[in-house]
């Protein structure tokens, strides 16, 4: 199968975009990759596959690799005074593409748009997830429990009841803008950083110590297939640092010592998240443990390099998934409601 990686973006997790696809060239063993970055005036280029390194996207080289447009059933080169635009030749398109312009929904929408087939949540998965408001509330629908939280927007007055607290932006991943807190004094500089990311934060009890899982899945033929949970490695939390080199994992992550009723947990609450509603595509879901209860962290709709480290056999989970895309219902348009009236209006 020819496949398009999307990457890039109008984010500000853009740069952890190029460094999970540069990942993904190496890991994807199965199929033809054709890469597309997208930049930050939203101009779509394709990248030789031995032009795919970091270096590329600082100096802004990439300019002279061929543009591209996205119009219906695919992706174009555009077409120079004497020459026609040419169709690339890709069967289905996944995204590498973190943040705004990818896991916001964006991306997904697009593809709908123009008949694409992609690996990706889709628009309203997307949507759902990137906002951490809205997944505690769909958390609780589907009767998955997550840790307690208060949300603010800007300018509103923050109050927190007890300390430490862990404060968050509310569309942002990859721990951008996030700040554990200790006291009121560091509260108002750490609200003041989130807020430099987003206009609304919620904040959370900080719980030192708490034991953290990650597990990742999806679904193939509509049974899920997950992969190892892995017990991330942390001091107090994971922040950007520790995060980003996730992006660029390639090797199996060590399997965590979890007790069988703990993972079992792991899975059903996995599941619930997962549903019908993101199918399509490879999650990871981040799980707190507090005294043998598993509570939902966050939902990682587009993971680093697809949380391909966490696989046993990630190429056969991944071409599995790539089998078991949904299809779009295609609504008939007949007229027949308007022709209706034209016919009245003729009596």
């Amino acid at each position: 199968m020819k496949l398009g990686i999307i990457f890039g973006g109008l984010s500000y997790e853009h740069e952890i975009s190029i460094v999970s696809s540069i990942a993904i060239k190496d890991v994807i063993k199965n199929h033809s990759l054709s890469f597309i970055f997208l930049d930050e005036n939203r101009d779509f280029y394709l990248i030789p596959n031995d032009k795919m390194k970091s270096k590329l996207f600082s100096s802004g080289d990439y300019k002279k690799c061929d543009k591209l447009q996205l119009d219906k059933n695919g992706f174009y080169t555009k077409g120079g005074l004497f020459s026609k635009e040419k169709k690339l030749e890709i069967d289905t398109i996944v995204s590498t593409m973190h943040g705004g312009d990818g896991e916001d929904g964006i991306l997904s929408s697009l593809l709908d748009f123009y008949n694409i087939p992609f690996v990706a949540p889709r628009t309203e998965a997307c949507v759902l997830s990137s906002n951490k408001y809205l997944t505690k509330s769909y958390a609780k629908e589907v009767d998955v429990k997550t840790i307690d939280y208060k949300y603010f927007v800007k300018n509103e007055k923050v109050k927190v009841d007890k300390f430490p607290c862990i404060v968050k932006p509310v569309k942002l991943g990859s721990s951008i803008g996030v700040s554990v807190v200790n006291d009121e004094k560091e509260l108002e500089y750490a609200c003041d950083v989130a807020f430099e990311f987003d206009d609304a934060i919620i904040i959370e009890p900080f719980i030192p110590g708490v034991k953290e899982y990650n597990l990742a899945g999806c679904k193939v033929n509509g049974e899920f297939e997950f992969s190892i949970v892995e017990e991330p490695q942390k001091t107090d939390f994971l922040d950007f640092d520790k995060k980003y080199l996730d992006f660029a994992r390639t090797s199996t992550a060590q399997k965590a010592l979890v007790d069988e009723k703990i993972e079992k947990k792991l899975k059903e609450s996995f599941s619930k998240i997962y549903n019908t509603f993101f199918e399509g595509s490879l999650i990871r879901c981040d799980f707190f443990v507090v005294n043998n209860e598993v509570y939902l962290n966050e939902i990682n709709s587009i993971p680093g390099s697809l949380s391909n480290y966490l696989f046993e056999d990630f190429n056969k989970t991944f071409d599995g998934l790539l089998n078991s895309l949904p299809t779009k219902k295609r609504v008939p348009i007949s007229y027949e409601y308007v022709n209706k009236i034209h016919a009245n209006k003729g009596k």
